[in-house]
């Protein structure tokens, strides 16, 4: 009976890495140490899916037998990438220019297979409504959550909610980081069915 082939994951995120837990499935971590500025004139779709496709090739490069899933996420407001504010001050002007507006977070997903050339890659959009947020609820979220890791500033599987009036999307695990229903499909294609793979 063939072996199931390795996983790895091509990303340092610690909520893609929660996320992909979820599906109970052994896997690896491989940073793909990538770099993540935007080309000249590049949309914010075209970036997550250009650097999610990117990733999982940087390490299925290096382990051409496992299947290597890339993903990178953007926030995209009014046709600007948003991305990772890392500071505290980015973080409150990112929110403050978002609040009372329609942002859409590109989440980007690549699956890819070294040893037989399988590679998919798709994008799944959230469309994110932002309540019109007053200066004090931005700095208390941001004392709260310190979401600095996280694209445009948004947390939402914690207090983060509670920035927001709305949420579109086909798939809930989107909007954290990866599209796990999205990710599911590519895995069954690349050789590992999650139904049947997923540990006890």
């Amino acid at each position: 009976m063939p072996t199931r082939p390795a996983l790895i994951l091509a990303s340092t995120s610690r909520y893609r890495r929660e996320l992909l837990e979820r599906l109970r499935l052994p896997f690896d971590v491989v940073s793909p140490q990538v770099d993540e500025s935007a080309l000249p004139q590049e949309t914010p779709a075209a970036l997550a899916l250009r650097l999610a496709q990117a990733k999982a090739r940087a390490v299925v490069d290096r382990f051409p037998q496992a299947v290597v899933i890339g993903s990178d996420q953007v926030a995209d407001l009014q046709g600007e990438a948003l991305g990772k504010p890392g500071t505290h001050a980015r973080a409150v002007e990112q929110l403050q220019r978002m609040r009372g507006k329609r942002v859409l977070f590109h989440t980007a997903v690549s699956v890819q297979r070294g040893d037989t050339d399988f590679m998919r890659t798709e994008l799944c959009s959230v469309a994110v409504h932002f309540r019109n947020l007053a200066d004090d609820e931005i700095e208390h979220y941001l004392r709260t959550e310190q979401p600095y890791d996280c694209a445009g500033s948004a947390k939402c599987e914690t207090l983060g909610i509670a920035l927001l009036s709305a949420i579109e999307n086909d798939d809930p695990t989107a909007l954290v980081g990866l599209p796990l229903i999205r990710t599911c499909e590519m895995l069954r294609e690349a050789g590992i069915d999650p139904l049947r793979a997923a540990a006890p």
